[in-house]
C-alpha cells in the first residue's frame, strides 16, 4: 500500500450509500484530502430492491464517485462485511520465529470452517510474550464474496490493492485515533456500528479484537414502523427520519418500542457471549457510530439499559482536515466514516492489523485488465494519429496554395475555440463561489419548522380533552359549533380558556431577551375582533404569527453568520441560550382563573394541572422529550401573569368577546357590554342585584358590580434545548 508520505483511497460499499475517504500522511500528521459520500436511489437491503437492480445502483454510485474524484493511481482499499468474514484470535505455542508461518497454517486449517480451497484467508502477529508465547489475528473470506466485491471495482476500471473486514477497519480507528481506550488486555472498548440492515459489535483491547454481526440495523425500525402504519418501505423511512417533528411522533416511537428492546437485549447477549470467552477482560466504554446513531432515544436507552458510558464521536482526534475540504460537511459525517477511517489508516501502514484478503488471482487479473484496456487505447489513439498526420500531410501539401481562405477560416475557428475555452474556465472557477452564495442564501430556512413546533407546544398545554379529561364532551360541543350542548354546563364550571393574542419571536439569548407590550382596549365603545379561538383549535392570525416568528429567527440567523463572516464569534456560552419569547392574552369564563393558570398543590395529579404547570413539565406530556423547556419562572424579568375581571370601565387586552349595545328599560340609556360570540352569554361584569330585582349600591350611591369572565396576560420564555447554537 501507499508508502509514509503518499496517498490513499477508502471506499465502503454500504447498503444506503457509497462512502470514500481521502487520506495522506504528508509529513505533518494524517489529513483529510478528500471525501464522498453517494447516496444511492434506493436502500441496497430495501424491500423489492433484486440483486440485478442492486448491482446497478452499486455501479451507479462507483461511477458518480469516479466522476467526482480524479483517483489516478493512488492506492484503493476497500471493505468486506462483517457477516460474510471470519476472525479468530489464537495463542500459538513458543516455536522459531521462522516456524511460524507453518505452525499458522496449520492452526488456520483448524479454526476456519470451510474447506482452505474456498477461502481466501491471511493472519497477522498481534503480540509476543517474553516467555516466548505468540498471539496471531486469522482472517478469512469465501472467495465467491471478495470476488463479487471486487467486481464492482473490475467493472468501472478501478484497481484495488488491499481487502479487509469491517470490524478490522473499527478496530484500527480504535487503535490509532483512540490509543487511551486501548491500553491493556484487561480492560476493552466496544464498538457499536448500526448499519442499514446489520450492526456490528466490535470489542477492542490492546491486542484483541472480538466480534459478532447482530442482523439488526436502521431498516428493522423502517420495518416495525411500515407494519404498525401499513406504509410501504419508502414512505415508512421518511416517517422514521423525521419522527421527532412529526405530530404522529408518540405513535411512532411506540411501533418502535419493540424493536429498541430487541436491538439492546441483542447487544447485552453480545456482551455476555464476550464476557464468558474472555472472564480476564471487561468493557468500561462504548462507541456508538453509523448511520443508526441519528435515531433519537436509542443511545440513551442503550446506556441506561448497559450501564456503561456510550460516546457518540463529533470529531477524529488525530485527524487534520486540509484546506479545501470542507470541514463543517466532513464533521457532520464523522460517525459514518469511521470505518473508511479505519481502512484508509491500513492503506497508509498506520494500521495495528495489515492482513490484506485481495486475492492474488484476482489482483493480478485486475491489474492486466486495466493494463490491457489502456494499451489498445493507447495502441488504436497512435494508429489514429498517425493515419491522420500521413493524410493531412499529402492533403496540405496539395492543396496549400489554393486553400488559403480555409486556413484562414480554421484559424478564426481555433482561436474562438480557445476563447470559449477560457470562458469555460473563468465560469468553472466561479462554481465554489456561487454555490456557498447558494449555500447562504438557503441558510434561514433550515429551521423553518420549530416556530410551528414551538406554537404547537404552547397549544398542547391549554385546557383540551386530553389535558381535562372530565370536560371533553364540553370541548367535543364547542369544536362542532353545539350551543345546546355547551350551555348544559354552567359558565362559571366551564374549564375553558379563550386566546385572543398571541405573539412569539426568536431570541439567540432568552436571558437577555425583553417582553413587548400587550394591546389592550383602548375605550369601550372601539370594535373588538369578533373571532376567538379556543385552545383546543387553531390561534387566531396563526399564519400570521408564523411568518413573523420565522423572520425573526431568519433575522437572527442572518446576524450570527454576518458576525462570523466577519472573523467575529458569539459568545453564546455566556448568555442563557437560544429561545422563544412567548406573550399571549385572553379570557376565561371559569370562576377561578388561578386554578385554570397556576393552581398550588397539584403536585404530579395531572388531572388538576394548570397551564403553568404543564409549561414546567413539558417532557412529561409525551413520551418523547421536549425541545424546549420553561426558563426561569420565578423571576420577573423571565416570567409575567396578569389577570383581573372583565370590566368595560377598565383597561383589558383586546379582542375580547364581541361588544353589544343594550337600552336600559327603566333609565332609557344605552350601555354597551361584551358578550360570548358563540353562546351570546354576557362576558363583562354586570350590575349585582337584590332580591326584588333592584340594583345594588355601595355606601357611596356606586353600583356594585358582579364578576362574570376573568381576563389574562400570560409573559413567558422557553428555551430551546437542543438549538443550533445550544
Amino acid at each position: 500500500m501507499a508508502p509514509h508520505g503518499g496517498t490513499v483511497w477508502a471506499i465502503e460499499i454500504g447498503n444506503s450509500s457509497l462512502k470514500a475517504l481521502r487520506l495522506g500522511d504528508l509529513g505533518q500528521g494524517v489529513q483529510v484530502l478528500g471525501f464522498s459520500n453517494i447516496e444511492y436511489g434506493k436502500i441496497l437491503a430495501g424491500s423489492g430492491v433484486s440483486a440485478d437492480e442492486r448491482d446497478e445502483l452499486i455501479a451507479l454510485g462507483l461511477r458518480k464517485f469516479l466522476r467526482e474524484n480524479n483517483v489516478g493511481k493512488e492506492d484503493v482499499i476497500v471493505s468486506v462485511p462483517s457477516q460474510t468474514s471470519f476472525a479468530r484470535f489464537v495463542n500459538l505455542p513458543p516455536v522459531e520465529e521462522k516456524k511460524i508461518p507453518q505452525v499458522v497454517r496449520l492452526e488456520a486449517g483448524m479454526q476456519i470452517p470451510f474447506d482452505m480451497s474456498e477461502v481466501q484467508w491471511d493472519w497477522q502477529l498481534m503480540s509476543r510474550a517474553e516467555e516466548g508465547q505468540v498471539r496471531i489475528g486469522i482472517f478469512a473470506i469465501k472467495n465467491e464474496v471478495v470476488t463479487k466485491e471486487l467486481e464492482y471495482f473490475g467493472n468501472e476500471g478501478l484497481p484495488v490493492g488491499a481487502v479487509q473486514m469491517v470490524p478490522m477497519a473499527l478496530y484500527n480507528y480504535v487503535v490509532y485515533d483512540r490509543p487511551e481506550l486501548v491500553k491493556s488486555d484487561k480492560e476493552a472498548t466496544c464498538v457499536i456500528n448500526i448499519g442499514t440492515e446489520t450492526t456490528d459489535l466490535v470489542v477492542c483491547s490492546k491486542n484483541t479484537v472480538w466480534q459478532r454481526c447482530i442482523p439488526m440495523g436502521g431498516n428493522s425500525f423502517t420495518r416495525a414502523i411500515a407494519d404498525a402504519f401499513k406504509l410501504n418501505f419508502e414512505k415508512a423511512e421518511k416517517l422514521k427520519r423525521t419522527a421527532a417533528m412529526s405530530k404522529y411522533a408518540r405513535q411512532v416511537f411506540q411501533a418502535m418500542r419493540p424493536v429498541f428492546s430487541d436491538f439492546v437485549s441483542e447487544v447485552q447477549r453480545s456482551l455476555g457471549f464476550f464476557s464468558q470467552s474472555q472472564a480476564d477482560c471487561r468493557v468500561t466504554s462504548v462507541i456508538a457510530l453509523g448511520g443508526g446513531t441519528k435515531l433519537r432515544g436509542l443511545l440513551k436507552y442503550l446506556g441506561q439499559t448497559l450501564q456503561i458510558p456510550i460516546e457518540k464521536p463529533d470529531v477524529f482526534k488525530k485527524l487534520v482536515v486540509s484546506e479545501g475540504v470542507s470541514a463543517a460537511e466532513f464533521g457532520q459525517r464523522i460517525g459514518e466514516f469511521a470505518v473508511v477511517y479505519g481502512l484508509a489508516l491500513q492503506g497508509l501502514g498506520l494500521g495495528k492489523i495489515e492482513s490484506n484478503l485481495l486475492p492474488k488471482a484476482v489482483a493480478s487479473s485486475m491489474a492486466m485488465a486495466v493494463k490491457a484496456k489502456y494499451i489498445t487505447v493507447a495502441a488504436a489513439v497512435l494508429m489514429l494519429v498517425v493515419l491522420l498526420g500521413i493524410g493531412r500531410t499529402v492533403y496540405d501539401n496539395a492543396t496549400y496554395e489554393a486553400q488559403s481562405g480555409r486556413r484562414s477560416t480554421i484559424n478564426n475557428i481555433v482561436r474562438d475555440a480557445e476563447q470559449a475555452k477560457q470562458k469555460l474556465l473563468e465560469q468553472k472557477r466561479r462554481e465554489e463561489t456561487s454555490k456557498t452564495t447558494i449555500e447562504q442564501a438557503c441558510k434561514p430556512l433550515e429551521y423553518r419548522e420549530v416556530i410551528p413546533q414551538v406554537i404547537e407546544t404552547v397549544l398542547s398545554v391549554f385546557p383540551n380533552s386530553q389535558n381535562n379529561s372530565g370536560q371533553s364532551e364540553l370541548y367535543q360541543a364547542f369544536e362542532t359549533g353545539d350551543v345546546d350542548k355547551l350551555l348544559q354546563t354552567p359558565r362559571k364550571k366551564r374549564e375553558q380558556i379563550f386566546v385572543t393574542s398571541m405573539s412569539v419571536y426568536y431570541t439567540p439569548d432568552v436571558e437577555g431577551s425583553r417582553f413587548g407590550q400587550t394591546r389592550m382596549k383602548q375605550s369601550s365603545s372601539q370594535a373588538v375582533s369578533k373571532s376567538q379561538t379556543e385552545s383546543t383549535g387553531a390561534v387566531g392570525s396563526y399564519m400570521q404569527m408564523m411568518r413573523e416568528a420565522q423572520e425573526s429567527l431568519n433575522q437572527e440567523n442572518a446576524a450570527s453568520q454576518s458576525q462570523e463572516s466577519k472573523g467575529g464569534t458569539v459568545a453564546t456560552e455566556e448568555k442563557g441560550g437560544e429561545g422563544f419569547v412567548v406573550v399571549l392574552s385572553g379570557y376565561t369564563p371559569y370562576e377561578n382563573i388561578e386554578q385554570m393558570l397556576d393552581p398550588a398543590g397539584v403536585d404530579n395529579d395531572r388531572e388538576r394541572w394548570g397551564v403553568i404547570t404543564r409549561l414546567m413539565n413539558l417532557n412529561k406530556l409525551s413520551d418523547a422529550n421536549s425541545p424546549f423547556s420553561l426558563y426561569k419562572k420565578t423571576q420577573i424579568q423571565h416570567f409575567e401573569l396578569k389577570t383581573g375581571p372583565v370590566k368595560m370601565d377598565s383597561q383589558i387586552p383586546d379582542g375580547i368577546g364581541e361588544e353589544k349595545t343594550i337600552t336600559d328599560p327603566k333609565t332609557g340609556k344605552a350601555q354597551v357590554i361584551l358578550i360570548d360570540p358563540m353562546t351570546k352569554e354576557v362576558i363583562s361584569a354586570t350590575p349585582a342585584t337584590d332580591e326584588s330585582g333592584r340594583e345594588r349600591m355601595d355606601n357611596r350611591g356606586r353600583k356594585i358590580y358582579q364578576d362574570n369572565d376573568y381576563w389574562f396576560i400570560l409573559k413567558f420564555k422557553l428555551r430551546w434545548n437542543d438549538g443550533p447554537n445550544s
